[in-house]
């Protein structure tokens, strides 16, 4: 083969699989090693194989590593080979179980280790844990079967370093908003295609009453990279409430120049959002800016998901006021603060519905949005029309 084809086919390689020039450069010189070592080596040794790009040329060496007692330990046959001391033996000898569980030594093997104090003879200046290299006689012909070991080898690392390269570069964007597209559509689970990966979107992390089809583009959340026996597996969510706060921070320049902030989030998806805003920057009107100009901003963000109804409230300091704030639409004559995290809200007789909500829905989410337990009640009705909002805890963390 001629061996600018060679090189150019690394470079290739590289660029396809998204690889650094110097990884695949090294899994080659790996295969290389292990097709010298099956042909002409011993099956514990450690061979070495250097690729020297500009003339072809392959040298193959023996590596030997230094070690002591700290890196391996010995069986007594070994150390009565090698003529250790009673009192250095001690050291050497491994470990009864659960004795030392730190201790990760090796067991010593003449085809790949040698002793620091052996190594020492011909270099005073070694260290354990340095490695010896022995150059090996030039070999021109591996064999068919050593070949084939080559091959295999260098297609199965570069598929681990392929798996290891999405796997670091998805894991760093966790939390972070994609686009993607529908690929299949298998069970109840849907694959988008990522470009570098392919995401996993389960039925759990799918909205209510979304529809999907394959080539259709849409934005999703990462939210975690799990590691299987398959591979890294990209899980993604449209339904985790911070999915909006991300949509939000597309739309809305002042989140990310820190004039708003994003307090809290309680979301039922499909249905309705609620999520409460605070300015940072004086003459910032937080819910103006999230609206945004005809409501463009917050319309962006519907439309992604579907219509989905989004209530935009500001944040307060006093519960009162932000258990206020959080019952909108609906209007509160005053609010009781009470021990335990628990208030109750008045409202005018004509407001109770709207307050409650279809199915609690809107004293529910208010309740998850502010962390606290809101029982509804009408101006002048007794406590047989009172409603509780539950499930109180804050989704936006």
């Amino acid at each position: 083969m001629d061996f600018k084809a060679f090189t150019s086919a690394i470079t290739q390689i590289s660029e396809e699989k998204g690889l650094d020039h110097d990884k695949v450069l090294e899994i080659i010189e790996q295969a290389l090693a292990s097709a010298y070592k099956k042909e002409y080596g011993e099956k514990a040794q450690v061979v070495k194989a250097v690729l020297d790009l500009e003339t072809g040329k392959t040298d193959f060496y023996r590596i030997t590593h230094v070690v002591d007692d700290t890196l391996v330990y010995m069986d007594e046959e070994q150390i009565d080979e090698f003529g250790i001391s009673k009192a250095e033996a001690k050291k050497f000898l491994k470990k009864e179980e659960g004795e030392d569980e730190e201790d990760v030594r090796v067991k010593f093997n003449t085809e790949k280790h040698i002793l620091l104090s052996e190594a020492k003879k011909e270099n005073k200046e070694i260290e354990a844990g340095s490695e010896i290299r022995v150059h090996l006689e030039q070999k021109e012909d591996f064999g068919r079967i050593a070949a084939q070991t080559a091959k295999q080898v260098i297609l199965q690392k570069i598929r681990e370093a392929e798996k290891d390269n999405i796997l670091n570069e998805f894991k760093d964007r966790e939390g972070e908003i994609l686009s993607g597209i529908v690929q299949r559509i298998e069970s109840r689970n849907i694959y988008f295609d990522l470009g570098r990966g392919i995401g996993v979107l389960p039925k759990e992390e799918q909205v209510r009453g979304e529809f999907y089809k394959e080539g259709q583009r849409l934005k999703v959340f990462l939210l975690k990279v799990e590691i299987t026996s398959r591979g890294p597996n990209i899980l993604l969510s449209r339904a985790y409430p911070k999915f909006i706060s991300k949509l939000f921070e597309l739309e809305v320049p002042e989140i990310n120049g820190g004039q708003i902030e994003i307090k809290s989030i309680a979301r039922e998806a499909g249905y309705r959002t609620k999520i409460a805003v605070e300015s940072k920057a004086e003459g910032v009107d937080p819910i103006g800016a999230m609206v945004g100009q005809r409501g463009v901003r917050v319309s962006a963000v519907m439309s992604e998901l579907g219509g989905e109804k989004i209530d935009i409230i500001e944040y307060s300091d006093d519960p009162s006021s932000f258990i206020i704030n959080a019952l909108s639409p609906a209007k509160v004559s005053y609010v009781e603060v009470k021990p335990r995290n628990t208030a109750v809200a008045i409202v005018p007789d004509d407001q109770l519905s709207l307050a409650i909500g279809k199915d609690g829905q809107n004293v529910r989410l208010a309740a998850k949005l502010t962390g606290w337990r809101i029982d509804v009640r009408s101006e002048n009705q007794g406590e047989d029309e009172t409603v509780s909002g539950e499930n109180v805890e804050n989704e936006e963390e």
